[in-house]
């Protein structure tokens, strides 16, 4: 589990990887990064009531380092990933397991069932449960167990993370669908079954959802840029950012008095008509307690669809360099 400022969170994930019921030794292997909110007390808490914790530093704060560390530091045939924004309900480990077993697969991974405690943090829930906010990924609303091009989180044989040499230590972002990518590669398969559901606790403001969707992005371009294909799902927000884009230009060329005319309109026509498909989705689709959730659907969904979109163009168009998800920093 890498862990950055979650003293709030934890205990509770912690706890619900601890009261796993599965017939086998179990340890949780904690990665703390440099955390400012007494993260690192709690961590040392948990350590000391129950010897199955450990921990282990992480200065640099990359998830994809922290990963590395504590899977190095561990010591079964086995390796669950968990978030400590998240929450596994009882018999994960136990499915999990037995599922590797039964299929022969490498990595099994299930649903991520955003949950929200703040009216805002609602709406996001809400947009990540929801096709609409992060697209058609089968770890969002999948019914079916099948294969599958990546996994959330993921429980892994570790033969295979030692065969494909770990998570790739140079990301930021991406490093789960970049890692799948390779255990696909090397000719195992991921699967996706929907036995397992994990509670995930979105970002609980807009600027944190900002930077997250920003940053994701551009690691999601940057992929793209050193791989030279995507699937097509990811097409989409790009394009909507760029046709924003090419809209604001034209207004503000219409408001120095440059572009003049009628068919210069035209130009607002699609991001218009985005603006009318994420409003009517965000209204009717999504569900809320009253109008100010139906809004925030809105803007929630914008948020996610340009932010990630921008990215995804800065990353594919000149690489993610040094880009960090700052949204849990405080």
């Amino acid at each position: 589990m890498p862990v950055l400022n979650e003293a709030a969170h934890l205990a509770e994930a912690v706890g619900a990887v601890l009261s796993q019921a599965y017939d086998g030794e179990q340890e949780l292997v904690l990665a703390l990064g440099a955390s400012s909110d007494g993260t690192d007390e709690v961590a040392e808490r948990l350590a000391a009531s129950d010897p199955r914790v450990r921990l282990v530093a992480n200065p640099l704060n990359d998830i994809p380092i922290g990963l590395n560390l504590a899977i190095a530091a561990s010591r079964h045939p086995v390796v669950v990933r968990v978030d400590a924004h998240a929450e596994l309900p009882p018999g994960y480990t136990a499915a999990a397991v037995e599922i590797l077993q039964r299929t022969g697969a490498a990595n099994v991974g299930g649903v991520m069932e955003a949950r929200g405690r703040g009216r805002f943090q609602r709406a996001v829930a809400r947009a990540y449960n929801s096709p609409f906010g992060l697209g058609g990924g089968s770890w969002h609303h999948g019914e079916d167990e099948a294969e599958c091009d990546s996994a959330y989180l993921g429980v892994f044989r570790r033969e295979v993370l030692d065969e494909v040499g770990g998570y790739d230590e140079t990301l930021r972002r991406a490093e789960d669908w970049e890692l799948n990518h390779r255990i696909r590669a090397a000719g195992h398969l991921i699967l996706f079954t929907p036995r397992l559901r994990v509670t995930y606790w979105p970002r609980a403001s807009w600027d944190a959802l900002r930077r997250q969707m920003y940053a994701t992005g551009v690691w999601r371009g940057h992929l793209v840029r050193r791989h030279q294909s995507t699937p097509w799902r990811y097409l989409p927000p790009p394009a909507v950012a760029v046709l924003v884009a090419i809209s604001l230009a034209v207004a503000l060329l219409q408001l120095l008095g440059i572009a003049r005319g009628a068919g210069w309109a035209l130009a607002h026509v699609p991001s218009l008509g985005y603006l009318a498909g994420v409003t009517a989705v965000g209204l009717t689709r999504l569900g809320g307690d009253g109008p100010v959730d139906r809004l925030l659907n809105v803007v929630v969904l914008a948020t996610m669809h340009l932010g990630w979109g921008s990215g995804f163009i800065r990353g594919w168009l000149a690489g993610a360099e040094s880009t960090v998800d700052r949204s849990r920093v405080r």
